[in-house]
């Protein structure tokens, strides 16, 4: 179990992650200045905060995985969607930590 407002524990990820990183792949590929042809969530942690972190572990093809935080608004303020970091060079080993 996580504290309150730590990252909780990784998980496998669900329809619903991946669902979340289709809608934020074309920033990705923005920010990291490249096109990735496989783009498949393998895993994810939250963090609750006014809103929700998702800190995901996506395969990008080969042995590579890449890093993502992204941030959705309360309901309130309508879901929204923010890529926040992505992290490159990651192995499937490597956990998904704070970033």
């Amino acid at each position: 179990m996580s504290k309150v407002g730590g990252i909780g524990p990784e998980k496998p990820a669900t329809p619903e992650v991946q669902k979340i990183c289709d809608e934020v792949k074309q920033q990705v590929e923005q920010k990291t200045l490249r096109t990735f042809e496989v783009f498949v969530a393998k895993s994810f942690a939250t963090q609750v905060v006014s809103g929700t972190n998702y800190f995901i572990k996506m395969h990008v093809g080969g042995e590579e995985y890449v890093h993502l935080r992204v941030f959705q608004c309360l309901p309130h303020a309508g879901h929204k969607l923010e890529l926040h970091s992505v992290q490159t060079g990651k192995a499937l080993n490597e956990p998904i930590v704070y970033f």
